[in-house]
């Protein structure tokens, strides 16, 4: 527990300047398996890596180049068409307020103002400070130089070295319990693994799959959203609500013809099941462990505690924690305590 609260301690601390190392960190990991592979053709290891990260920095970099004009154009209109979503919203709202001033009473009326001005308020306020925490809240996110020219020599340095470094850690475990130690540790490396590089491969085809549909049913900004959408997708079932959500309310102030807005729902729909019935099941599979709610929980609380840093880190504590859980669990299960009686009798 000492150890547990002074990493916690540390993380606080050290977050603003964390970031590119964990965000190393977690390159070196989504690819050693690949310089695995390509280690005994190419009978070097650091050559294996330096490949590996070039070739994986190309893409990043071609991807970015070519969406980032049209993605930028699209942000900017999205951004000058808040003010008229807020007018409509409001033109839509005016009527049941109207209502409710004639239903109500001065005193009743002053209360659900005060309440709905507090909660509103509420939210707004912790929404702003999550994504302030998230994407402002360290010295290294502000300097995006310094992820960028860190991050890749950090992974590097990782890739490189990591069969020897896990070689190193495991020969410091007890003897006596190394088994069950490296059994656990197994179980959390197979957790994190299915989770995250098979959620990021299920975002990458969620996003082009919505980006391009609602392209060609050509709604504003929908390249926009839909790639937005694809990379909320790591959230369960909450990116894809709100990405929805955007769409259908920019599809509502588009379109005048239902059909128009049926196509937009469609797009979805149609992501959804592909999701549903073979994404998800065959590029994450049911094994992992990780119940969706616990994912949201983790996400929400690393981004408020640490920023990007504790984002990055939710998901492979919240596997670690899991694990431990479970393995506990079984423990007790098997035990006196829940057996009422020894179980080696």
């Amino acid at each position: 527990m000492v150890a547990l609260a002074a990493t916690a301690v540390g993380l606080y601390i050290l977050s603003s300047v964390l970031t590119p190392f964990v965000a190393g960190l977690a390159i070196a990991y989504f690819l050693h398996p690949i310089a695995d592979k390509m280690e005994g053709p190419l009978r070097s290891r650091a050559g294996a890596s330096a490949i590996i990260l070039l070739v994986f920095t190309l893409i990043i970099a071609g991807i970015g180049i070519s969406i980032f004009p049209l993605l930028q154009a699209q942000v900017i209109g999205l951004l000058a068409l808040v003010p008229d979503a807020v007018e409509t919203a409001r033109n839509a709202i005016e009527p049941y307020i109207i209502r409710l001033e004639t239903e109500l009473d001065a005193n009743d009326l002053a209360k659900l103002k005060d309440a709905a001005g507090g909660y509103v308020g509420e939210i707004i306020t912790w929404t702003v400070g999550m994504l302030k925490n998230i994407f402002m809240g360290g010295k290294a996110f502000v300097n995006a130089l310094s992820l960028l020219l860190i991050a890749p020599i950090v992974s590097f340095f990782l890739l490189r070295d990591w069969n020897a470094i896990v070689a190193k850690f495991n020969d410091l475990l007890p003897r006596e319990t190394a088994e069950t130690i490296r059994a656990q540790l197994n179980e959390m490396d197979t957790t994190i693994a299915g989770f995250v590089r098979g959620q990021a491969l299920v975002c990458v085809t969620l996003g082009a799959i919505y980006g391009t549909g609602l392209t060609l049913v050509g709604l504003d900004f929908g390249l926009l959203i839909g790639i937005g959408t694809g990379m909320m997708a790591f959230v369960p079932y909450v990116g894809m609500a709100i990405g929805s959500l955007v769409a259908l309310g920019v599809a509502l102030m588009q379109f005048s013809e239902i059909a128009d807005f049926l196509l937009v729902a469609l797009v979805f729909g149609v992501g959804q099941s592909i999701d549903a019935a073979f994404l998800t099941p065959t590029l994450v599979g049911g094994r992992v462990g990780l119940h969706p709610v616990w994912i949201i929980f983790a996400l929400m609380t690393g981004g408020a505690l640490f920023g990007f840093t504790g984002v990055l880190l939710a998901v492979p504590t919240a596997a670690m924690v899991g694990v431990i859980v479970r393995f506990t669990i079984g423990r007790y299960r098997a035990s006196e305590l829940y057996l009422g009686h020894d179980p080696n009798l």
